[in-house]
């Protein structure tokens, strides 16, 4: 099989599905913190908007110019981060690295439609795309933390 077929494969219906309906890709209009992220490699760029209150998320908004791959995952954060908490956000991060890194298992709940990128962990060079949303959520919780 050929790198190109492999590549069309990798971008399946399900990746094209999910970023083609990603939710919250409206910015905040009063957050508790701002961060934005880019991969170097391919220059896709996430933004994201965090509200926090009482240790929890509880509005989140994004701002993704990133490859399909990098959308679907922007999806699956933006789908499932509000009502969780920084380190509830943190161990999704890691399981998603585990899995694209190490052959890790799928992310548990409610992380879990992140499955839908295992194919990508042949696909070194777009990690970085894939990882931005939780990078950048992650940057702005830390920033809301140091300004609280």
């Amino acid at each position: 099989m050929s790198a190109e077929t492999d590549l069309i494969k990798l971008y399946s219906g399900r990746i094209l599905a999910l970023a083609a309906d990603m939710p919250r890709t409206e910015r905040l209009e009063n957050p508790t913190a701002t961060a934005k992220k880019r991969a170097p490699l391919c220059g896709s760029t996430v933004t994201v908007d965090v509200f926090v209150k009482d240790g929890v998320i509880s509005d989140y908004g994004q701002d993704v110019k990133a490859c399909a791959l990098g959308q679907a995952a922007a999806a699956v954060v933006g789908a499932n981060v509000v009502g969780l908490t920084p380190q509830q956000v943190q161990e999704g991060r890691d399981a998603l690295l585990a899995m694209l890194k190490s052959d890790g298992p799928v992310p548990p709940a409610p992380f879990d439609a992140l499955e839908v990128l295992q194919p990508a962990k042949d696909y070194k060079n777009r990690h970085a795309s894939i990882m931005l949303a939780f990078e950048a959520t992650l940057d702005a919780l830390q920033n809301q933390s140091a300004t609280a």
